[in-house]
Parts: C-alpha cells; sequence; structure tokens
C-alpha cells in the first residue's frame, strides 16, 4: 500500500511540475585551442525526466565574429552530450537571442548567421531526457575549433524544462553493425587517447542488429581520439580507435572480417554526403591492383548519442594482412635487409622528416621544400641507419628523375621506381580530380631489394574531398589535370608529375593501360554498379544520417554547386560528373598506345600547339634545375631561321610563347636545347 501511494505520488507530481527556466551567465571564449564550461545549477525538478517531462529548450546570447569556428554543445549531469551547432554560419557573426527546441521547423544547419530564433539543433536534444535525475550541473560547453583567429563572449544561457519535452532519437536496429562507444561522460581530446569502452554488434548478413543486443563482435576497451585536420572542426567527428585489453596495452583483434591488428579509424562521412567516396576510391584501387585499405558500414552511437553512418576501417600500416611488405627489425642494419620495406608519406608534419633536396612544383614562394615522413617503421622504432637508408634511396630517385636522362630505362628513374603503380596511383586521383592529390596524404612504398625493391606509389588515403567535392583550385570543373593544380592556386608537389609527363615512353605505356582499364574496372558501368550496391547496402541508414545531420540542400565546406537536396539527387551528380570526366580523360590523356612488339626509343617529348600554326607556337617544359635553356627552328632545308634563350626556372612547368608570324609558310623543326643538351625535336607547320 505504501508503494502505491508513493508512485501515485511521483505520477501526481510528474504531471503537474510546471515549466521551469534556469538562468546561466557568460563569460570569455578561449581563442587558444581550449574549450570552455558554462555551468548552471538546475535543483528542485522532479527525480525523473523523460517523455512526459524533460527539457524543452536551450537558449544562448553570444558574439563572435566567425561563427562556424565554434562547436556548441549542452552536458547533462550524467554526462550525455548534446551538439546543438557545430561548423554553422560561415563567416558571419552572432548567436542573438538564438533558441533550439527539437520541435523547431528550421534545423540550424539550414539558417544563416546573426542566427535568432528557434531551431531543430544539430543533435537529439531529447536523448537527455533519458530517466536520469536532471538536478545537478547542465553545461554549455564551447569549443572555438579555429584557435588565435576570431574572439568571441558568452553573453547569457538558459534551459527550460516542461511538459513537451524533446523526444528522444528512435534509433533501435540496423541492418548495419552497430558500434557503441561509451567515454564515462568525458569529452573526447584531439591527443592523447582517452580510455573508453567500445561494443560492437554485429549477428551476420540479413539478420538485423538491436541496440539493445549484447556486444558479439567486441566487447572491451580502446583508446580513442578525434582524427583529421579540416575533419575535426565539423560536427560528425571521426576517430583514431587503438583496440586494447583491460591494463591499457595494444590489444590485436579481428573486426567485422577485417584482418587482426589493434589499431582502426572511424571515418565519419560528414562532408561526402554520398557516403562513399572513399570507400569508391578504395574498391577501385584494389581491383587495379593497387592495395588499398578494407572497411565496413556501420550506425555509432557514442555516449547514448546516435551519431549516424560511419565507416570502420583499417590504417595503412605493413602487415602480411595489410601492405605486404617486408618488416624491418632494429636487427635489419646491413645487406638486404636494410632495404626494405619502409612507408614514406607526404603530408602535414607529425614526426621526424626529411626535405628533398629538390623544390617542390609550386606558385607559393613562402614554403619552398618539400618534406618526406617516415611512418614505417614509425618515428618510436626506426634507426638512424635505416633513416639514412630510405633518405638517401629517395634522393637518388630524385636526382635520376631530374637528370637530363631521366627517361633512360636503365639508369634514369625507373632504376628506383615502379613505373605501373605511378600509372595506376595518377589514375585514380585524376579520375576522382583529388584536390589534395600528390601533395596531402599521399603514401609511397618500397620494399626490400630481394623482393623487388622500387618505390612504389600508394596506398590510397583519404579521398573525402575528391569525386567533385571540393570548390576550390578549379576542382569542381569536370575538365584539367589534378597534378597540375599549381595552375589554379597556391600548392606544394613534387616535381616529378610535370617531369613525367615528358617521358614519351611513359605516356605510352599510361595510355595502353588506360584504354585496358577502361574496359575493365574503369568501365563506367562497372564504376556505377559498385556505386549501385553501395547505395543498397547502406539502404535506410542513410535516411537516419541526414535525419541526424540535416545537411542536404546545405553548403557544407567545400560541397560545390549545385547542392543535392535529396541523397538519390546526391548519387546522381556525382555519377554525372564521373562519366563527363571519364570522357575528358579519354579525349585528352596524352601518350600512343603502340602495338605489341614495336621497338620504342624512349626520349623527352614536348608538344608544339597549335599545329599548323599562324602566329604563335605554345609548348609547357618542366625543367629539373635551372639551366640554361634555348630554342632553334630550322626549315625544310636545315637553315636555322630562329635562335631564341628562354627563362629557365628549376622545377616549374613554364608556358613558352614563340612568335613565328614573320616565317614563311612552311614545314618547321623546333629544337629545344637544355645546357648543349638537345632535349626534343618537333615538327609543325607554318600556314
Amino acid at each position: 500500500m505504501i508503494k502505491k501511494v508513493l508512485s501515485f505520488c511521483f505520477f501526481y507530481f510528474h504531471l503537474t511540475a510546471q515549466a521551469q527556466t534556469f538562468n546561466g551567465t557568460g563569460g570569455a571564449i578561449p581563442d587558444n585551442g581550449n574549450s570552455v564550461d558554462f555551468v548552471i545549477p538546475v535543483n528542485g525538478l522532479p527525480s525523473v525526466i523523460d517523455s512526459g517531462f524533460g527539457v524543452e529548450t536551450v537558449c544562448i546570447n553570444l558574439t563572435h565574429s566567425y561563427d562556424a569556428d565554434l562547436d556548441i554543445a549542452l552536458i547533462a549531469p550524467d554526462g550525455t552530450q548534446i551538439i546543438l551547432a557545430a561548423s554553422v554560419g560561415g563567416s558571419g557573426n552572432n548567436f542573438t537571442n538564438t533558441c533550439f527546441n527539437q520541435n523547431a521547423t528550421a534545423p540550424i544547419t539550414q539558417g544563416n548567421a546573426p542566427f535568432t530564433g528557434t531551431f531543430k539543433p544539430m543533435g537529439i536534444l531529447g536523448n537527455v531526457n533519458n530517466t536520469q535525475n536532471p538536478n545537478g550541473n547542465w553545461t554549455l560547453h564551447i569549443l572555438d575549433t579555429y584557435p588565435f583567429a576570431d574572439d568571441g563572449d558568452l553573453i547569457d544561457w538558459n534551459i527550460t524544462f516542461g511538459n513537451n519535452p524533446a523526444y528522444a532519437n528512435p534509433f533501435k536496429q540496423s541492418h548495419l553493425p552497430i558500434v557503441i562507444i561509451n567515454t564515462n561522460g568525458q569529452t573526447i581530446p584531439n591527443d592523447p587517447k582517452l580510455t573508453a569502452q567500445m561494443g560492437i554488434i554485429y549477428n551476420g548478413p540479413g539478420i538485423m542488429n538491436q541496440l539493445t543486443d549484447t556486444p558479439n563482435t567486441y566487447n572491451g576497451f580502446i583508446g580513442i581520439e578525434v582524427r583529421g585536420s579540416s575533419s575535426a572542426g565539423f560536427p560528425q567527428k571521426q576517430y583514431a580507435v587503438e583496440t586494447r585489453d583491460s591494463l591499457g596495452n595494444n590489444l590485436d583483434v579481428s573486426l567485422l572480417g577485417m584482418a587482426t591488428d589493434n589499431d582502426w579509424i572511424l571515418y565519419a562521412p560528414y562532408t561526402d554526403k554520398s557516403l562513399m567516396r572513399n570507400r569508391l576510391t578504395y574498391e577501385l584501387s584494389n581491383q587495379m591492383g593497387l592495395w588499398a585499405i578494407k572497411g565496413r558500414y556501420c550506425e555509432m552511437v557514442l555516449n547514448g548519442n546516435y551519431m549516424g553512418v560511419y565507416e570502420l576501417t583499417e590504417t595503412i600500416k605493413r602487415d602480411k594482412n595489410r601492405l605486404d611488405i617486408a618488416k624491418i627489425t632494429p636487427a635489419d642494419t646491413v645487406g638486404d635487409e636494410l632495404t626494405g620495406g619502409y612507408i614514406v608519406k607526404i603530408d602535414r608534419i607529425g614526426g621526424p622528416y626529411w626535405n628533398s633536396s629538390f623544390p617542390p612544383d609550386q606558385t607559393n614562394p613562402d614554403n619552398n621544400v618539400m618534406k618526406y615522413q617516415c611512418t614505417e617503421p614509425d618515428a618510436a622504432e626506426i634507426l638512424p641507419v635505416q633513416f639514412d637508408y630510405i633518405q638517401q634511396y629517395v634522393d637518388s630517385f630524385e636526382t635520376a628523375m631530374a637528370s637530363l636522362q631521366f627517361f633512360n630505362l636503365t639508369t634514369g628513374w625507373r632504376k628506383y621506381a615502379d613505373d605501373e603503380s605511378f600509372m595506376d596511383y595518377f589514375f585514380i586521383n585524376e579520375l576522382s580530380k583529388n584536390v589534395d592529390g600528390y601533395r596531402l596524404s599521399t603514401f609511397f612504398h618500397k620494399d626490400k631489394d630481394s623482393k623487388g625493391g622500387k618505390i612504389k606509389m600508394g596506398p590510397p588515403w583519404d579521398y573525402n574531398l575528391a569525386w567533385h567535392n571540393a570548390d576550390y583550385c578549379n576542382n569542381e570543373t569536370t575538365t584539367g589535370w589534378a597534378y597540375r593544380i599549381t595552375d589554379n592556386c597556391s600548392a606544394d608537389l613534387s616535381f616529378w608529375w610535370k617531369r613525367l609527363m615528358l617521358d614519351s615512353q611513359y605516356k605510352n605505356k599510361m595510355k595502353c593501360r588506360w584504354l585496358t582499364l577502361r574496359t575493365t574496372v574503369l568501365d563506367t558501368t562497372n564504376i556505377f554498379g559498385m556505386m549501385d550496391s553501395m547505395v543498397n547496402y547502406i539502404g535506410v541508414a542513410a535516411n537516419r544520417h541526414f535525419n541526424t545531420w540535416q545537411i542536404l540542400g546545405s553548403y557544407v565546406w567545400p560541397n560545390p554547386s549545385p547542392l543535392a537536396n535529396t541523397y538519390a539527387e546526391e548519387i546522381q551528380q556525382t555519377k554525372n560528373w564521373i562519366a563527363a570526366r571519364l570522357t575528358w580523360m579519354d579525349n585528352n590523356l596524352p601518350g600512343i598506345c603502340n602495338p605489341a612488339g614495336i621497338t620504342e626509343v624512349p626520349k623527352i617529348e614536348v608538344i608544339t600547339y597549335p599545329n599548323p600554326v599562324t602566329d604563335a607556337l605554345h609548348f609547357n617544359y618542366a625543367t629539373a634545375h635551372t639551366r640554361s635553356l634555348q630554342i632553334k627552328i630550322y626549315n625544310a632545308y636545315g637553315a636555322c631561321v630562329l635562335i631564341k634563350p628562354l627563362q629557365s626556372i628549376a622545377y616549374q612547368d613554364i608556358a613558352y610563347n614563340i612568335p613565328v608570324n614573320h616565317l614563311h609558310a612552311g614545314m618547321y623543326v623546333l629544337q629545344l636545347i637544355e645546357n648543349d643538351f638537345v632535349v626534343s625535336n618537333s615538327k609543325f607547320v607554318k600556314q
């Protein structure tokens, strides 16, 4: 009888509880990379908040001169964290009387700065109404993700509890694996990794996975940290995960059928609204024979919050089940054992590196050096003698590439590098028109000499800004070459790629390789079939993803126009772009595929245009040093009719324009001479 009375009293109090607003003060928002918490103590409410009584609205007033820099979240007393707004508003200012309510019509992602009015938050506000006790500290957590640039202040904020609470996320089951991570209320840092728990639920193909199921693929400890550069500023974060035992030691496991290891990535396709740009790249690469990481689509729940579609992937590592090259140990200091295997990265530097002896092809004079970082063996394992070896080997390769006889089959660049891997890597970057290609997230590797021992490009990595998903450096167009990015914006990349386009045999062999791939892996039907399979596999999970991240039809950096309003439209637009890109590459890839058995003499090939010509002859040439450079033009009788010195800038692919309007009509030969060495003879007709 006493239990019934108590239950009735609680039920009556729950129904008659009045809406109540709690107010909090503000303060400065740090611009130094550190977050700040503003706390409202709440008391006097029922001991449980749920679908009958709970949080209704959160309102903020703040000033900031670049709203998109801010991540703003609500943290409940039990540690549940809800993203209110992140990376919205672009360069606009301020949140003025801005309220977040689950029942609002417009999501915050579709609003404009200065934000004023009521918006649907980016996270599911109702997830705090999870039967927790609301009496305690509620926290507004703010992080300026772009430090040392823009200042701001929180003026005030408030939180309202009432009888029309925000509803919880209805996510309960999925045909995809479900990844559940619990940080026990702690915020995941960029570095170092935070100890947390992870469970993975996967019952097999065709069987639904319930959120209430006991994790059966993995259920244990992890270390986790936010990863990425520009992507770290997105509200859907991606994470580096390390599986661990109870003592914090690395624990090698197989996850969802992938090779046993302890290093994993939870990739968030936030800015990639197709949800597949990375996976499409890696699958095509594997079909071409260019090894790429495996991955599995999943849906993720973090601290009780549904976070959308993710991809659990492998990392780039040396392993017999990943990148299968030799392992170097501390004992490998001489002979064949010293020669491999190594993995080298071109990217933002995060460990020991060396400077190339050869400046990059670039348009930014502030940075005139290429940096190479060895990631395998990593910084903690590599010995000085091993570091020196791979540095000297790469230097020898670049020296050969820079030489006048770089195209020589015996002594040129092929002595140190595998040409087919360069071709396939080129195709992947160019077909996808990867804005980061060749200069960021770029890997190459070298096995020991007894196993081939030459530099091979790859594995490919990080293509979320490829396949028509970057609106800068002319990358949104279907025309033009990604390796010529310096024609359109300031960027640094190795001088190799433009130099290779002077090697006649490389271009001809590359043309043959392209024609073969276009009838197999890179056949349009094959590519579109892979995309359709991925769409079908992701299925209704895409709806949940975009209901959570309401970004379809909204600009997310650096999405190009036009912006798709539906997921199906995003896929179709991507297909249309790929089809046009394939056609452009078919028509513009240099080289001539020679029939088998025809002996070809490799040479430097300089292509003059237009041909025939009336006024001015054009050609491009990339020198490898600042050298003496001149042209001579001979008429059909062998008489020299023009000698002209040319400007030469090291590693720059310069477009030369030679006036020829004074020449009589007829056939001519243009001879390009570098340091007294004739590098090219090109015929042209003067009209």
